[in-house]
């Protein structure tokens, strides 16, 4: 005979239902977990507010010249200008607008908060009645900021270093680990919370990462994908004090799944960056890109001025 108990009877199987007048059978209030699961006590608090990161958008307009015989009116430039600078109630955390070269978009703005609200109450100030009339949508990408997973520990600097030549236990070593240990922090700090350069131009785009038969960048394992992407960074550091950088991730949140802006103290390094780095494994090979947008610093006032919608 099994020691294993016998399995009760239909009728035995069903739950029973609260006592009269008594709590639910489960022990728990109606509506409540059942036995075993852990309490909604122990989730966090649902929340807008992303727990590592802050909310990003990028926004990109044209002017509606088809519906204009006249430039704005003083009125419409105002309730413009306002819209790109809201008052300390709205202001998010981190906002810059830019002309726009090409005939893609006019302007546009690239905006960061914790509050989602606050990122895209700066697009709909822009289309509220009055101005919005005057403005139409061109694109747009929503993300969030991010460490990425390639970003290495203390240890696996150590390692990298090691791999790439360093003798191991010694000063010469131990220094340059130590010296990043301490950098770490701050570094993934500014990739979370990233200062704006006031430099003058700026470069925004789109990414994924191939999923096509040969160049699956998802089937790759992540020794090799940690490995493609340290040849990448070493790139851009050749540009360091010429351009910043900032990638936000979109996936779950918008049609790809990178967004990558880049600021530059001249546009000739934007440029040189970008033909530099897409020759890396990461972006020849498993790199798709999406529309790109090339702006220019400006405030609400210089971009009616640049765009011939000012009197």
């Amino acid at each position: 005979m099994s020691d294993r108990p016998s399995a009760p009877s239909p009728s035995e199987s069903r739950p029973s239902g609260p006592p009269a007048g008594g709590p639910p059978a489960s022990g728990g209030r109606p509506g409540g977990p059942p036995p075993g699961v852990r309490p909604q006590a122990s989730l966090p608090e649902p929340s807008v507010i992303p727990e590592h990161g802050w909310h990003v958008g990028h926004y990109f307009y044209r002017f509606r010249r088809d519906c204009l015989d006249a430039p704005l009116s003083a009125e419409l430039c105002e309730q413009f200008c306002a819209a790109l600078a809201p008052g300390d109630e709205d202001m998010p955390k981190r906002l810059a607008s830019y002309w726009i070269s090409g005939h893609d978009a006019d302007f546009g703005f690239v905006v960061m908060d914790p509050d989602p609200a606050k990122v895209e109450g700066v697009h709909q100030a822009l289309l509220a009645p009055g101005i919005g009339r005057w403005i139409e949508p061109a694109w747009s990408f929503i993300s969030v900021s991010e460490v990425s997973e390639y970003v290495p520990t203390v240890e696996a600097y150590r390692a990298r270093l090691i791999r790439e030549g360093a003798t191991p236990d010694t000063p010469e070593l131990d220094a340059k680990v130590t010296a990043y240990e301490r950098r770490l922090p701050m570094m993934n700090r500014n990739r979370l919370e990233p200062e704006f350069p006031e430099w003058p131009s700026a470069c925004f785009y789109p990414m994924n990462k191939s999923r096509v038969p040969g160049a699956n960048w998802f089937t790759e394992p992540f020794s090799h994908r940690n490995q493609m992407m340290a040849e990448h960074a070493q790139s851009g550091m050749a540009f360091a004090g010429k351009v910043s950088q900032l990638i936000s991730v979109g996936v779950g949140l918008d049609d790809w799944e990178w967004m990558v802006t880049l600021w530059g103290r001249n546009p000739q390094y934007l440029k040189d960056i970008v033909y530099k780095m897409r020759f890396d494994e990461a972006s020849a090979k498993y790199g798709e890109f999406g529309p790109f947008y090339v702006g220019y610093r400006a405030n609400g006032d210089e971009i009616l001025k640049h765009c011939r919608m000012k009197g």
